[in-house]
């Protein structure tokens, strides 16, 4: 788009939505401009008038979710693009976006309306550069706080030496409190200890036993993906990133949320039969994720290694062998193409197919030991019943998405919400439960196996059927892709996680000029506070294991 002119009227097109053109009404008196994405309509408003905005479209426009908060810097201008859905009907978007100046790049924070903008907008500082006006904990995230530049700003010297200094952890909490007045005491968990689930660091400040506050310590592992991909071609070499974002084995659902987002902007259609292969791959996927949370949370809150956890190994192992023969990998599999997918399922099709119905036949079963172990483990639930309590409105302003949300009585699923693939033809359930404390979470993702299998064994009856002459497995792309300039597209699928989003801008060549991801972890992780202070310390490594943090998508 062009630089923004504040004598702009909002462009009107009479062929728009009955929603858009509400839109339009209700931002009249802040928009300079339309910059319309190819997912939702755009809004170019003032950097002081982003909070009016965006609480005019939560209050009176019904959009509740901050999926995402995008930043970029162009030759004229740096900008912030608020991503937007409902929580009751994530088809409807908007993009808000704020171009800043050059040279003063500012813009009003969004935190005061959405908690989740927080972390998104400490991300665009410390990445970009752009600062917050009236943000609360204005400061990098990823990078040290003596990190000199930004690291994606056009100026940006990559051959300057940094120097980072080994200081002393401060108690945040310590000089507000006269001397005698308490017993706090600062303590590190992480950046190694297992319950972290990865190289996380979490600051705890102790008043007693009691948990007083919680800082999340992230950025150990930042492998600058978006970059990456952003150094890669739509066509070949972005797709073998995603199984990356998540080593639980959620891997396949990554793959689709780059391949949607990618095939949104380059207008192709997959063929149906791909969509079904698609469909079983990504549930057998997220079954992979799921195993390994519900295993590894009962090693976190009883030990549990000789029974509980072993058992999750073993249904993963049968997992890992069946997608091995499908996509030649066990963990970073690599299967999706534009359009489709890399090849059909392998031969003997009928042994493949019967293999995989011999692993469902198993599931309720063994879904019946976990919950003798798990759910109706008295230890269990006195570790876990009522303690990380998220209320339903909590989470939503956090962004918090997947088994996360779901266990905290919000009811959505982008599966059934905004459908992809072939979840619209196939009979299962969203699994949500209302409790909001870490047991609904272990609950929802225990249940949630079993809508998986559900899912695949549906697309097992229509692939054992679906005749030969008619399994098209990929759409034909063209080698090259090369959308046209300008546009922008954010798009996202149900990972094991939650909503993982990708926002792609081209720039009319091979490769995107800016790639952004949305990993579910990242916002989820974010109300890990809310959850923790006031409880005692077990119940924090109770909270942080509930959440199935993999620290791949945090830090990207």
């Amino acid at each position: 788009m062009s630089s923004p002119d504040a004598a702009q009227v909002p462009r009107v097109d009479e062929s728009e939505s009955e929603t858009t053109s509400r839109l339009d009404a209700l931002l009249d008196e802040f928009a300079l401009a339309r910059d319309d994405h190819v997912n939702a309509p755009g809004y170019v408003v003032r950097p002081d008038d982003v909070q009016a905005v965006l609480r005019t479209l939560k209050r009176e426009a019904g959009f509740d979710h901050l999926s995402c908060v995008t930043a970029q810097e162009y030759e004229d201008r740096y900008e912030s693009i608020y991503h937007l859905k409902r929580y009751d009907d994530p088809t409807e978007e908007v993009s808000v976006v704020v171009p800043a100046a050059k040279d003063d790049p500012v813009s009003e924070s969004g935190e005061a309306i959405f908690r989740t903008a927080d972390w998104h907008e400490r991300e665009a500082y410390d990445l970009i550069g752009i600062e917050y006006a009236d943000h609360p904990d204005l400061r990098r995230i990823l990078l040290p706080e003596t990190w000199q530049g930004h690291p994606l700003s056009m100026d940006y010297d990559q051959n300057r030496p940094q120097i980072v200094p080994l200081r002393e952890h401060a108690n945040p909490l310590e000089p507000d409190r006269e001397v005698g007045d308490t017993d706090t005491m600062l303590l590190n968990v992480g950046p190694h200890h297992p319950a972290t689930h990865g190289v996380l660091h979490v600051k705890v400040t102790l008043d007693g036993e009691q948990v007083a506050d919680v800082d999340p310590d992230i950025g150990y592992i930042h492998r600058c993906e978006e970059q990456m991909c952003q150094q890669g071609t739509y066509r070949h070499q972005i797709m073998p990133y995603p199984d990356r974002w998540d080593w639980g084995g959620g891997g396949l659902l990554n793959e689709w949320a780059y391949a949607r987002a990618a095939e949104r902007l380059a207008e192709i259609d997959v063929p149906e039969y791909a969509q079904v292969v698609r469909t079983m791959a990504a549930e057998l996927s997220r079954m992979l994720s799921h195993f390994l949370a519900v295993g590894a949370y009962a090693l976190d809150v009883m030990g549990d290694f000789s029974a509980t956890f072993m058992y999750a190994i073993r249904d993963r192992e049968r997992i890992q062998n069946l997608l091995e023969d499908l996509t030649g990998q066990r963990l970073m599999f690599n299967y999706f193409r534009l359009g489709g997918v890399v090849w059909d399922l392998p031969e003997p099709r009928e042994e493949y197919l019967s293999k995989v119905r011999d692993f469902l036949d198993d599931v309720p079963a063994n879904l019946a030991e976990y919950h003798d172990l798990l759910t109706a483990n008295e230890i269990m639930q006195i570790r876990t019943v009522d303690t990380g309590v998220l209320p339903p409105e909590v989470a939503k302003s956090y962004g918090c998405t997947g088994p996360v949300a779901r266990g905290s009585g919000v009811d959505y699923d982008l599966r059934r919400d905004d459908p992809y693939g072939y979840y619209d033809q196939l009979d299962w359930d969203v699994v949500v439960e209302d409790g909001c404390d870490n047991f609904s979470r272990l609950l929802v993702r225990l249940r949630e196996i079993e809508e998986s299998a559900k899912v695949v064994e549906q697309c097992l009856d229509l692939l054992e059927g679906w005749p030969e002459d008619e399994r098209t497995i990929q759409a034909n792309v063209p080698r090259t892709l090369k959308p046209d300039p300008d546009a922008e597209v954010y798009s996202a699928v149900e990972a094991a996680k939650g909503e993982l989003g990708i926002y792609v801008r081209s720039d009319g060549t091979d490769s995107p000029a800016r790639f952004k991801i949305r990993g579910p972890s990242f916002s989820n992780l974010q109300a890990l506070p809310e959850m923790a202070e006031g409880e005692m310390i077990p119940d924090l490594i109770a909270s942080l294991g509930s959440l199935d943090t993999i620290m791949g998508e945090v830090d990207r």
